[in-house]
Protein backbone atom coordinates (compact mmCIF):
# COMPACT_ATOMS: atom_id res chain seq x y z
CA UNK A 1 0.00 0.00 0.00
CA UNK A 2 1.15 3.54 -0.65
CA UNK A 3 1.10 6.69 0.71
CA UNK A 4 -0.15 9.99 -0.53
CA UNK A 5 -2.38 10.36 2.65
CA UNK A 6 -3.49 7.61 0.84
CA UNK A 7 -5.00 9.52 -1.94
CA UNK A 8 -5.62 13.28 -0.51
CA UNK A 9 -1.98 14.74 -0.83
CA UNK A 10 -0.36 15.28 -4.36
CA UNK A 11 2.88 14.65 -4.47
CA UNK A 12 5.09 17.73 -5.75
CA UNK A 13 8.74 16.48 -6.65
CA UNK A 14 9.92 19.78 -6.89
CA UNK A 15 9.42 20.69 -3.31
CA UNK A 16 12.52 21.67 -1.45
CA UNK A 17 14.25 18.62 0.39
CA UNK A 18 14.87 18.34 3.83
CA UNK A 19 15.45 16.18 6.28
CA UNK A 20 12.07 17.38 7.80
CA UNK A 21 10.43 14.05 9.77
CA UNK A 22 13.45 11.61 8.04
CA UNK A 23 13.55 8.61 10.89
CA UNK A 24 16.98 6.78 10.62
CA UNK A 25 16.57 3.32 12.11
CA UNK A 26 18.92 2.16 13.86
CA UNK A 27 21.00 -1.39 13.54
CA UNK A 28 18.27 -3.39 16.17
CA UNK A 29 15.46 -1.29 13.76
CA UNK A 30 16.86 -2.67 11.14
CA UNK A 31 16.90 -6.39 12.04
CA UNK A 32 12.81 -6.17 13.22
CA UNK A 33 12.53 -4.66 9.49
CA UNK A 34 14.00 -7.58 8.14
CA UNK A 35 12.56 -10.02 9.90
CA UNK A 36 8.88 -8.44 9.04
CA UNK A 37 9.96 -8.16 5.39
CA UNK A 38 10.60 -11.29 5.24
CA UNK A 39 7.29 -12.23 6.55
CA UNK A 40 5.35 -9.95 4.04
CA UNK A 41 7.44 -12.04 1.20
CA UNK A 42 6.45 -15.12 2.48
CA UNK A 43 3.08 -13.92 2.32
CA UNK A 44 2.88 -12.93 -1.42
CA UNK A 45 4.63 -17.12 -1.46
CA UNK A 46 1.73 -18.20 -0.13
CA UNK A 47 -0.86 -16.81 -1.89
CA UNK A 48 0.82 -17.46 -5.26
CA UNK A 49 -0.87 -20.97 -5.72
CA UNK A 50 -4.12 -19.73 -5.67
CA UNK A 51 -4.40 -16.98 -7.99
CA UNK A 52 -6.12 -19.01 -10.55
CA UNK A 53 -9.04 -18.39 -12.49
CA UNK A 54 -12.84 -19.41 -10.69
CA UNK A 55 -10.96 -17.98 -7.11
CA UNK A 56 -12.64 -14.80 -5.79
CA UNK A 57 -10.36 -12.09 -4.34
CA UNK A 58 -12.36 -12.22 -0.98
CA UNK A 59 -10.62 -15.87 -1.05
CA UNK A 60 -7.36 -14.65 -0.78
CA UNK A 61 -7.79 -11.89 1.80
CA UNK A 62 -9.75 -14.38 4.26
CA UNK A 63 -6.62 -16.87 3.76
CA UNK A 64 -4.17 -14.22 3.60
CA UNK A 65 -5.26 -12.49 6.97
CA UNK A 66 -5.54 -16.98 8.85
CA UNK A 67 -2.04 -17.11 7.60
CA UNK A 68 -1.15 -13.77 9.09
CA UNK A 69 -2.52 -14.77 12.04
CA UNK A 70 -0.88 -17.78 12.27
CA UNK A 71 2.50 -16.34 11.97
CA UNK A 72 1.31 -13.88 15.01
CA UNK A 73 1.39 -10.98 13.18
CA UNK A 74 -1.15 -7.83 12.31
CA UNK A 75 -2.89 -7.43 8.88
CA UNK A 76 -1.77 -3.57 8.94
CA UNK A 77 -4.70 -2.28 5.97
CA UNK A 78 -7.02 -3.56 8.04
CA UNK A 79 -9.11 -0.98 9.54
CA UNK A 80 -6.91 1.78 8.44
CA UNK A 81 -8.06 4.71 8.21
CA UNK A 82 -6.14 7.84 7.06
CA UNK A 83 -6.63 11.44 6.78
CA UNK A 84 -10.59 10.97 7.66
CA UNK A 85 -10.91 8.22 5.03
CA UNK A 86 -13.06 5.67 5.74
CA UNK A 87 -11.60 2.41 7.27
CA UNK A 88 -9.78 -0.19 4.71
CA UNK A 89 -12.16 -2.95 5.35
CA UNK A 90 -10.11 -6.42 4.25
CA UNK A 91 -6.55 -7.15 5.21
CA UNK A 92 -5.32 -6.71 1.75
CA UNK A 93 -5.57 -5.01 -1.62
CA UNK A 94 -6.41 -7.12 -4.90
CA UNK A 95 -6.21 -4.85 -7.95
CA UNK A 96 -6.98 -6.38 -11.12
CA UNK A 97 -7.03 -5.05 -14.54
CA UNK A 98 -7.43 -1.05 -14.62
CA UNK A 99 -7.26 -1.03 -10.95
CA UNK A 100 -4.40 0.68 -10.02
CA UNK A 101 -4.01 0.33 -6.45
CA UNK A 102 -6.22 -0.31 -3.14
CA UNK A 103 -8.85 -2.65 -4.54
CA UNK A 104 -11.23 -4.11 -2.29
CA UNK A 105 -10.82 -7.91 -2.09
CA UNK A 106 -14.72 -9.18 -2.32
CA UNK A 107 -16.60 -12.31 -3.03
CA UNK A 108 -18.48 -10.95 -6.18
CA UNK A 109 -15.07 -10.74 -7.76
CA UNK A 110 -13.70 -13.56 -9.18
CA UNK A 111 -10.79 -13.73 -11.05
CA UNK A 112 -10.63 -14.58 -15.01
CA UNK A 113 -8.53 -16.29 -17.04
CA UNK A 114 -6.05 -13.55 -19.25
CA UNK A 115 -6.48 -10.86 -15.76
CA UNK A 116 -3.70 -9.84 -13.86
CA UNK A 117 -4.09 -8.97 -10.02
CA UNK A 118 -1.70 -6.81 -7.87
CA UNK A 119 -1.90 -7.92 -4.48
CA UNK A 120 -0.77 -5.27 -2.09
CA UNK A 121 0.23 -6.53 1.98
CA UNK A 122 1.50 -4.99 4.88
CA UNK A 123 2.31 -6.64 7.82
CA UNK A 124 2.96 -5.35 11.28
CA UNK A 125 5.45 -7.66 13.33
CA UNK A 126 6.88 -6.37 17.15
CA UNK A 127 5.66 -2.80 15.98
CA UNK A 128 7.24 -2.60 12.57
CA UNK A 129 5.93 -2.92 9.01
CA UNK A 130 6.59 -4.83 6.17
CA UNK A 131 5.01 -3.49 2.85
CA UNK A 132 5.23 -5.26 -0.65
CA UNK A 133 3.14 -6.18 -3.59
CA UNK A 134 3.43 -8.06 -6.76
CA UNK A 135 1.32 -8.04 -9.86
CA UNK A 136 0.77 -12.21 -11.05
CA UNK A 137 -0.47 -13.55 -14.30
CA UNK A 138 -3.72 -15.18 -14.13
CA UNK A 139 -3.79 -18.04 -16.45
CA UNK A 140 -3.07 -16.91 -19.83
CA UNK A 141 -3.08 -12.72 -20.46
CA UNK A 142 -2.24 -10.98 -23.92
CA UNK A 143 1.10 -10.59 -24.41
CA UNK A 144 0.43 -6.62 -23.91
CA UNK A 145 -0.46 -7.43 -20.16
CA UNK A 146 2.64 -10.08 -19.69
CA UNK A 147 4.85 -7.02 -21.38
CA UNK A 148 3.61 -4.65 -18.81
CA UNK A 149 4.15 -6.47 -16.06
CA UNK A 150 7.61 -7.43 -17.24
CA UNK A 151 8.23 -3.91 -17.76
CA UNK A 152 6.65 -2.57 -14.14
CA UNK A 153 8.50 -5.44 -12.41
CA UNK A 154 11.84 -4.27 -13.88
CA UNK A 155 11.20 -0.30 -13.55
CA UNK A 156 11.64 -1.04 -9.57
CA UNK A 157 14.59 -2.98 -10.06
CA UNK A 158 16.09 0.14 -11.89
CA UNK A 159 15.60 2.28 -9.07
CA UNK A 160 16.34 0.31 -6.15
CA UNK A 161 19.15 -0.23 -8.11
CA UNK A 162 19.84 4.17 -7.74
CA UNK A 163 19.93 3.78 -3.89
CA UNK A 164 23.13 4.35 -2.18
CA UNK A 165 24.02 7.08 0.38
CA UNK A 166 24.66 10.39 -1.76
CA UNK A 167 22.02 9.30 -4.33
CA UNK A 168 18.91 11.61 -4.47
CA UNK A 169 15.50 10.51 -4.77
CA UNK A 170 15.20 11.96 -7.80
CA UNK A 171 17.84 9.24 -9.15
CA UNK A 172 14.91 6.57 -8.69
CA UNK A 173 12.28 7.97 -10.20
CA UNK A 174 14.26 9.19 -13.27
CA UNK A 175 15.49 5.35 -13.70
CA UNK A 176 12.19 4.33 -13.12
CA UNK A 177 10.37 6.94 -15.78
CA UNK A 178 13.25 6.61 -18.07
CA UNK A 179 12.81 2.70 -18.83
CA UNK A 180 9.08 2.77 -18.40
CA UNK A 181 8.45 5.52 -21.06
CA UNK A 182 10.78 3.44 -23.61
CA UNK A 183 8.86 0.36 -23.33
CA UNK A 184 5.79 2.28 -23.98
CA UNK A 185 3.99 2.38 -20.29
CA UNK A 186 3.00 5.73 -18.59
CA UNK A 187 4.17 6.30 -14.60
CA UNK A 188 1.59 7.21 -12.29
CA UNK A 189 2.27 10.41 -10.86
CA UNK A 190 -0.07 10.61 -7.84
CA UNK A 191 0.63 8.01 -6.28
CA UNK A 192 4.41 7.47 -4.45
CA UNK A 193 6.54 5.24 -2.45
CA UNK A 194 6.99 6.20 1.60
CA UNK A 195 9.09 5.79 4.35
CA UNK A 196 8.18 2.83 6.77
CA UNK A 197 9.55 1.53 9.95
CA UNK A 198 7.03 1.54 13.15
CA UNK A 199 4.56 3.87 11.28
CA UNK A 200 3.02 2.44 7.89
CA UNK A 201 3.26 5.59 6.03
CA UNK A 202 6.65 7.98 6.77
CA UNK A 203 8.27 10.24 5.10
CA UNK A 204 10.25 10.49 2.60
CA UNK A 205 8.09 9.95 -0.16
CA UNK A 206 9.67 8.50 -2.73
CA UNK A 207 7.98 9.30 -7.03
CA UNK A 208 8.21 7.25 -9.48
CA UNK A 209 8.98 10.06 -12.17
CA UNK A 210 11.63 12.78 -11.81
CA UNK A 211 14.66 14.29 -12.69
CA UNK A 212 18.07 12.82 -11.83
CA UNK A 213 20.16 14.92 -8.91
CA UNK A 214 16.52 16.21 -7.52
CA UNK A 215 15.26 16.12 -4.39
CA UNK A 216 16.58 14.72 -0.89
CA UNK A 217 19.77 12.92 -0.27
CA UNK A 218 19.43 9.81 0.56
CA UNK A 219 21.22 8.85 3.85
CA UNK A 220 22.08 4.74 5.41
CA UNK A 221 19.35 3.91 7.99
CA UNK A 222 16.41 5.57 5.74
CA UNK A 223 13.37 2.90 5.10
CA UNK A 224 11.36 3.37 2.42
CA UNK A 225 9.04 1.63 -0.18
CA UNK A 226 9.85 1.74 -4.19
CA UNK A 227 6.28 0.72 -5.60
CA UNK A 228 6.11 2.25 -9.30
CA UNK A 229 2.81 1.48 -11.15
CA UNK A 230 2.63 1.73 -15.18
CA UNK A 231 -0.42 2.08 -17.22
CA UNK A 232 -0.82 0.68 -20.24
CA UNK A 233 -2.33 3.74 -21.71
CA UNK A 234 -2.04 7.41 -19.85
CA UNK A 235 -1.19 7.65 -16.55
CA UNK A 236 -3.87 9.41 -15.57
CA UNK A 237 -6.31 8.30 -12.54
CA UNK A 238 -9.08 8.62 -10.69
CA UNK A 239 -10.42 7.08 -7.04
CA UNK A 240 -14.14 5.39 -6.85
CA UNK A 241 -16.88 6.07 -4.39
CA UNK A 242 -15.55 4.07 -2.22
CA UNK A 243 -13.15 6.61 -1.84
CA UNK A 244 -10.18 3.84 -1.70
CA UNK A 245 -10.01 2.03 -5.55
CA UNK A 246 -8.20 3.97 -7.97
CA UNK A 247 -8.28 3.35 -11.15
CA UNK A 248 -7.25 4.29 -14.48
CA UNK A 249 -9.08 7.73 -16.22
CA UNK A 250 -9.30 5.58 -19.99
CA UNK A 251 -10.05 2.37 -18.28
CA UNK A 252 -6.72 0.81 -19.36
CA UNK A 253 -4.47 -1.88 -17.68
CA UNK A 254 -2.35 -1.08 -14.75
CA UNK A 255 0.74 -2.93 -12.78
CA UNK A 256 2.85 -2.81 -9.45
CA UNK A 257 5.66 -4.46 -8.08
CA UNK A 258 6.64 -2.84 -4.73
CA UNK A 259 9.43 -3.70 -2.77
CA UNK A 260 10.83 -2.25 0.84
CA UNK A 261 14.35 -1.07 1.10
CA UNK A 262 16.72 0.27 3.55
CA UNK A 263 19.74 2.45 2.28
CA UNK A 264 23.18 0.97 3.44
CA UNK A 265 26.71 2.42 4.34
CA UNK A 266 27.73 0.91 0.59
CA UNK A 267 24.15 0.50 -1.35
CA UNK A 268 20.47 -0.96 -0.51
CA UNK A 269 19.27 -3.52 1.38
CA UNK A 270 15.80 -5.04 0.31
CA UNK A 271 13.61 -6.62 2.77
CA UNK A 272 10.91 -8.08 0.98
CA UNK A 273 12.87 -10.04 -1.35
Amino acid sequence: MNNQNLLSISQNPSRSPTNQGIVLLSRRELDRMRRVGKLAANLLRHLEPMVQPGVSTQALNDEAERWTQAQGAISAPLGYAPDGHPPFPRSICTSVNEVVCHGIPSPKQILKDGDIINIDVTLILDGYHGDTSKTFLVGNPPTPAQKLVEVTQESMMRGINEVKPGARVGDIGAAIQTYAEANGFSVVREMVGHGVGRQFHMEPQIPHYGNRGAGLKLRPGMVFTIEPMLNEGHYGIKVLGDRWTVITKDKKRSAQFEHTVAVTETGVEIFTL
